[in-house]
């Protein structure tokens, strides 16, 4: 958003689709391994602050290398936002990001972003405005070849039906290398709502007592609040993109914390995109397309009992907090180094009181490119200290620049 910068089981395969290798699920669980379990966490990354700026595209590949050379990470997950709001919206972009990941030699699970979809309409972007005088859109065009330049001209539901077709081609599978047993949306739906079949990017898994779960959820006010083109008033097929998926978004939650209830799972991790707890400038209204999913986590989470933390990208910046409790300590990353305090967010959705939530933001979008090393400890042997909620601690890992 910000310009800143079922179960396939086929044992041991690995199936190139449409140029891309996915892994396919090698068993039917493997969440019954004693011991600790660590995985990686990142988003909003690669970023360039003009359409041509290709400096952290170039850096990523030494970035992935310094994820895959940690041994004791199991998979990695992104976040979303695979480039910046000042950036087209190309399928020759989203395919070199896919060619990049390729070199993960561990399983990755991806959740879209607004950049790469959502925001595709906005002319910073390279789609287009809205032209009063005509009431036709003024796409924003190639010069040498006189076409718009985002793909399908920035249409916002086209883009996600591209990023579906790249990085979600077989449903269950993942992306990057080695083996990981998801569960797909496109396969795992509600039959009392078939119209779910299309959310092949929401996944859940299950490893040493974790249930994962990741939902579609975009930031810029859940592409709602936001009107394509900047038109005066959202079109039918925005209002209905927006009311479709967050149905579908809350099924899925409801699914994931029923399972996790049914498998008595310790911990649950949610993993989505958008920071429903960031202003970004705008009034506290603009976040309200947020609340049905703030209130499902928070009812959910309540009635669980057991830790539940949520990863999120969006807004860039470090960020360790709970947002469903008044006035909880809160830890960002400080200029030019370090941690330091912050102030709640609670008031952006108040009236929740839940203390077994943590959430945390992702650094993305600048550099020293960042991933999340993030390690579950059994229940009985959680570690303690600044970087800590119930049985996980993390560590931020800076690459360096060269």
């Amino acid at each position: 958003m910000r310009t800143r910068m079922r179960f396939a089981l086929v044992a041991g395969a690995a199936v190139l689709v449409g140029g891309v290798p996915v892994s396919v699920a090698a068993a039917a669980s493997d969440n019954d391994s004693p011991g600790s379990y660590t995985f990686a966490m990142y988003g909003d990354a690669p970023y360039g602050t003009t359409p041509t700026d290709t400096a952290e595209f170039q850096a990523t590949p030494a970035f992935i290398a310094s994820v895959n050379a940690a041994p004791d990470v199991n998979f990695v997950g992104h976040v979303g936002d695979i480039h910046s709001g000042k950036q087209f919206c190309t399928e020759a972009y989203d395919r070199s990001i896919a060619g990049l990941w390729q070199a993960y030699t561990k399983p990755l699970v991806y959740t879209p972003g607004d950049n790469e979809w959502t925001d595709c309409h906005k002319t910073g972007e390279g789609g287009g405005s809205y032209d009063p005088t005509t009431g036709q859109i003024k796409h924003v065009l190639d010069p040498t070849t006189g076409l718009p330049v985002d793909y399908a001209g920035g249409d916002p539901a086209a883009n996600l039906a591209l990023i579906r077709q790249i990085f979600f081609p077989q449903p269950g599978a993942t992306l990057g290398s080695g083996t990981l047993h998801v569960d797909s949306q496109a396969t795992d739906f509600d039959p009392a709502h078939p119209g779910d079949a299309q959310f092949v990017e929401n996944v859940m898994w299950e490893r040493h007592g974790i249930l994962f779960v990741t939902i579609d959820l975009p930031g810029g006010s859940n592409n709602d609040a936001d009107v394509w083109f900047g038109a005066p008033t959202a079109s039918a097929a925005q209002t209905q993109e927006a009311a479709d998926r967050t149905g579908a978004d809350l099924r899925w939650l409801d699914r994931a914390f029923g399972q996790a209830q049914a498998d008595d799972v310790q911990s649950v991790v949610v993993m989505l995109q958008a920071d429903m707890w960031d202003l970004d400038g705008n009034t506290v209204s603009h976040l309200s397309n947020y609340e049905p999913i703030v209130a499902s986590l928070a009812g959910h989470t309540t009635a669980f009992g057991r830790s539940v933390l949520l990863f999120n990208g969006d807004s860039h910046v470090y960020r360790s907090d709970n947002p469903l409790v008044p006035d909880a300590p809160c830890t960002t990353e400080a200029p030019g180094g370090g941690e330091q305090s912050c102030s709640s967010v609670y008031f952006a959705h108040p009236f929740y009181n839940v203390p077994n939530f943590h959430r945390i933001v992702v650094h993305g979008s600048t550099f020293p490119l960042e991933w999340l090393k993030v390690t579950y400890s059994p229940p009985g042997h959680a570690p303690s200290g600044p970087n800590t909620f119930g049985p996980f601690s993390w560590t931020r890992m800076t690459q360096p620049q060269s």
